[in-house]
């Protein structure tokens, strides 16, 4: 599984959804935000994203937090516990 996120530091829900990919035990690739850079990839990558974190798992635009903590209890991957 391929999973990129993008993040800004300082921000609570980003930290969250790092701590549930480590729960389900996936690797993941973190682009932070914070660089103009980076932010220019996600407005390329994530046109319809409008915060952070947003999740992209084998190019499939997931969401933030709450989208992907969904999409993990629905297939099992971590329980809501």
């Amino acid at each position: 599984m391929n999973i990129k996120i993008y993040t800004k530091s300082g921000c609570k829900y980003c930290s969250q959804v790092k701590e549930l990919m480590q729960r389900a035990g996936f690797e993941y690739e973190e682009i932070n935000c914070d660089s103009k850079n980076a932010r220019m990839q996600f407005y390329t990558e994530c046109p319809d994203a409008k915060t952070y974190p947003y999740v992209i798992i084998d190019g499939e635009p997931i969401g933030g937090l709450v989208e992907t903590a969904k999409l993990f209890i629905e297939k099992g991957l971590v329980s809501s516990r």
